[in-house]
């Protein structure tokens, strides 16, 4: 039971649907941002520009600075844990021709043979 759970989350695409969504919602957040700062009335003195008022460049640079820890962290404790993990449990094939590949090629080499 533990095994079909196991195969579910490592060998199924939950942990980059998962990724995706939280990525796309916190870039959501920076082009909101930006939008709003882009959009806004100009600021009368250039003190204004810094300040974090919802329209402001500074909330812009708070949410890319957000984005960019948020990403940080979602790669070094999800993305690499479940690369290792995948890896464990399911390894890549080693580099080389396939096991079918080559008794097609055997198969085809037997029956050219054959003819002859």
């Amino acid at each position: 039971m533990l095994t079909g759970f196991r195969n579910f989350v490592l060998r199924g695409n939950l942990i980059d649907l998962a990724v995706a969504v939280i990525i796309g919602a916190a870039f959501g957040t920076v082009v909101t941002t930006f939008t709003a700062w882009l959009t806004a009335k100009l600021p009368e003195s250039t003190q204004d520009i810094f300040e974090n008022k919802e329209n402001s460049f500074g909330a812009f640079m708070n949410a890319v600075i957000s984005f960019l820890i948020l990403a940080a962290v979602v790669y070094f404790f999800i993305v690499v844990p479940y690369i290792k993990a995948k890896e464990k449990f399911f390894p890549s094939p080693k580099p080389g021709t396939p096991e079918d590949i080559k008794l097609l090629t055997e198969i085809r080499d037997l029956l050219a043979e054959r003819r002859d």
